[in-house]
C-alpha cells in the first residue's frame, strides 16, 4: 500500500503521539465493516373473504389506533427468556405498527360484511359507532414460540345523547412461531394480528 506524503507525515506524528488516525486505518482496510442493510417488512394483515356491505347495517368510524409504550418505533420486537424486550435495528416494519394496524383493521372490518360502511377520520360520512384503540403488544415470545398482538378498544355510540360507551375491553390475538428467522417472526405477528382483528369484529356490535 502506498501512502501519500502528507498521509505518511500525519501518520508518523500520530504514531509518536500514541494514536492512529481513523483515515489511516480505513486506507489500509482495517476499519472496514460489512454493510448490513435494513430490511422493511410490509405490515399487511391477511383479511377474511370479502363480503358485501350489510344492507341497513351501521357505519363505523375507525379512528387512528394509538401506539402503546415501546411501539412508537418500527423495529421488530421480541420478548426474551429473561423478560426483557429486544427491538431489532436491521429488521423493521415498512410503516409504524399503529399506522399499519389502523389501515389493516379498516380493511378487515369493511370486508367482514358486518357493517354498512367503514370510514376513517376526516370522512364526510356520518357514523353510528366510533372505534378507538391502542396497540399495546406486538411481538414474538422467544420462550413460548408464539406471536402476540394485544389492543385495548372502546366503541362509542355516536347516535345517542351523551355518546355512551358500547364496549370497552382488551383483546388478544396469538399465533405459533414457525421459526426464529425474521421472515418467520413477521408471518407469525401478522397471523396474530389477523386473530386479533377477528376478535374485534366479533366483539363489536353490528
Amino acid at each position: 500500500m502506498t501512502i501519500p506524503a502528507i498521509t505518511r507525515r500525519t501518520l508518523l506524528l500520530a504514531l509518536s503521539a500514541g494514536a492512529l488516525p481513523v483515515f489511516a486505518l480505513s486506507g489500509c482496510g482495517l476499519s472496514e465493516r460489512p454493510y448490513t442493510e435494513q430490511r422493511r417488512w410490509p405490515l399487511l394483515v391477511p383479511g377474511p373473504a370479502s363480503l358485501p356491505p350489510r344492507v341497513g347495517g351501521k357505519i363505523i368510524l375507525v379512528r387512528d389506533i394509538g401506539a402503546g409504550p415501546g411501539l412508537e418505533g418500527d423495529g421488530l420486537q421480541s420478548l426474551k427468556a429473561d423478560g426483557s424486550l429486544a427491538t431489532a435495528f436491521y429488521e423493521r416494519w415498512a410503516v409504524p405498527p399503529a399506522q399499519g394496524v389502523s389501515d389493516g383493521l379498516r380493511v378487515w372490518l369493511s370486508q367482514s360484511g358486518k357493517f354498512a360502511g367503514v370510514i376513517a377520520e376526516g370522512s364526510r360520512g356520518m357514523a353510528d359507532i366510533a372505534l378507538e384503540g391502542e396497540l399495546t403488544v406486538l411481538w414474538v415470545n422467544l420462550t413460548t414460540h408464539t406471536a402476540l398482538a394485544t389492543m385495548a378498544i372502546t366503541a362509542i355510540d355516536l347516535r345517542r345523547p351523551g355518546r355512551p360507551i358500547l364496549l370497552q375491553t382488551t383483546l388478544n390475538g396469538a399465533a405459533p412461531l414457525g421459526g426464529l428467522d425474521p421472515a418467520a417472526q413477521v408471518q407469525a405477528q401478522l397471523a396474530a394480528l389477523a386473530a386479533l382483528f377477528a376478535a374485534i369484529e366479533t366483539a363489536l356490535p353490528g
